[in-house]
């Protein structure tokens, strides 16, 4: 049963944590792989390198707006694709992020949590969640 007085802050955990792990995820690529090593890798997996910077981004900029809960929930179901591109990629690996190559994993954990945040709403203290699309009546505080 769902606790109606607690669940916004709930949900408020998970999307400030959610919009730092889309905002750390996007930083990974800029600082330490650097934007030519990413292009690189994006070309070496058969995908085009123009990629590089729409994804990077599409991570930072949803992340911002997940963590201060602008349309986070919407945020959330359009970043599912761009972290399905790079489950994809990562598949062929293995589960374990921590394996050679990396992992499918961690993307697969953010779908999830990008998917439950869209299902659940906003949550507490959201700078704007007016429902853009019928989704259900958000649980807010």
């Amino acid at each position: 049963m769902l606790d109606t007085r607690t669940a916004p802050y709930g949900i408020f955990v998970l999307r400030v944590a959610l919009g730092a792990m889309w905002i750390s995820h996007a930083l990974l690529k800029y600082i330490v792989f650097t934007m030519p090593g990413f292009a690189g890798f994006l070309g070496s997996q058969g995908l085009p390198e123009a990629l590089a910077w729409p994804v990077v981004l599409a991570e930072i900029i949803g992340g911002i707006l997940i963590l201060l809960g602008v349309y986070a929930r919407h945020v959330a179901l359009l970043l599912i694709p761009v972290m399905a591109g790079a489950m994809s990629v990562h598949i062929p690996n293995g589960w374990l992020f921590s394996t050679a190559g990396g992992g499918w994993e961690y993307p697969a954990f953010l779908i999830a949590a990008s998917f439950a945040l869209w299902l659940l709403g906003d949550g507490a203290f959201a700078l704007r969640s007016r429902p853009l699309l019928f989704v259900g009546r958000p649980v807010t505080a």
